[in-house]
């Protein structure tokens, strides 16, 4: 295990000990409160509309107070709602963390597999045996999830801009999905000749749908990055994001929120700091992406 994720470890153990002896969710959060608005994106199978309440349920049971789950299309319309101060909190794509950081504060990080990080994955379609890198693609037609996506957008761009060539022509065409599913079910209908695409979407999917991700092939996955992180903004009140991350954390210590993190694919969530998304952090910087004045 390496020296990072023992110290994200660490401070897991300590956080939810502490927590764990100060206070109980039920108490803290009195009956009659607003409703915590939670945003989720495009990433995390939110169509799967059962799951979503069967969480909503359990959280609303250890929180003590009403849960909303404000699902939208794009990255985008998610990190507005957030300027907007409409959401309390929101599962974000690393790369808008890293653009939303003066607005949100880092509340934990999902463990995909048991470690906090995830893979931006090169696809293409299954009969496609000689593509063997993105280079093999210039000139096709390219899939983006969301202009948005660290994975499904600035990660390959970065790959393209790594080898000398101007990412905005590389390819002959290129569309946006607006989710990595649709990028996935693109390339699969030979809509696409190649997408760029988040490893725990399509590793999920390979375990719940594998006639579609069967119809696509691996070619080669990046470097790890730091998990989509679990966001709260910067106004909330403290007593709030305590509890909400004291509940979190305590997921994988009970029968139900084990059988939920189950489905969603996830073995639980950590108490992260804002280090673990410096790589996404650097390849804005080298990408010149100044969006919302962040840099």
């Amino acid at each position: 295990m390496n020296e990072t994720l023992k110290s994200h470890r660490r401070r897991f153990l300590i956080g939810a000990g502490l927590l764990a002896g100060e206070l109980t969710a039920g108490r803290v959060l009195a009956a009659g409160k607003q409703p915590l608005r939670i945003g989720l994106t495009p990433a995390f199978l939110h169509d799967r509309h059962g799951l979503l309440l069967e969480w909503k349920t359990y959280l609303e049971k250890r929180l003590g107070q009403p849960v909303s789950f404000v699902l939208r299309d794009s990255y985008a319309d998610t990190m507005n709602l957030i300027k907007q101060r409409q959401l309390d909190a929101a599962w974000l794509c690393d790369y808008p963390y890293v653009l939303m950081k003066p607005q949100v504060d880092l509340l934990v990080t999902p463990l995909n597999q048991g470690r906090p990080y995830y893979r931006s994955l090169l696809i293409v379609p299954v009969s496609q045996k000689k593509v063997r890198s993105i280079s093999d693609l210039e000139g096709k037609v390219f899939a983006y999830a969301d202009p948005y996506s660290n994975t499904g957008y600035l990660a390959p761009r970065h790959e393209i801009r790594k080898l000398k060539r101007e990412p905005d022509s590389f390819f002959r065409k290129t569309f946006f999905t607006w989710s990595h599913r649709k990028a996935i079910e693109a390339v699969a209908l030979h809509l696409a000749d190649g997408a760029a695409v988040d490893s725990y979407v399509w590793e999920s999917l390979e375990k719940i749908e594998p006639g579609l991700t069967s119809r696509t092939r691996i070619v080669s996955r990046s470097m790890e990055f730091g998990f989509p992180p679990v966001v709260v903004l910067n106004d909330l009140p403290k007593e709030t994001t305590q509890v909400l991350r004291l509940v979190l954390l305590n997921m994988n210590g009970d029968a139900e929120g084990q059988s939920i993190l189950a489905k969603l694919q996830l073995s639980g969530f950590i108490h992260t700091g804002p280090e673990l998304y410096e790589s996404v952090e650097n390849m804005v910087r080298q990408a010149g992406n100044h969006h919302n004045g962040a840099f």
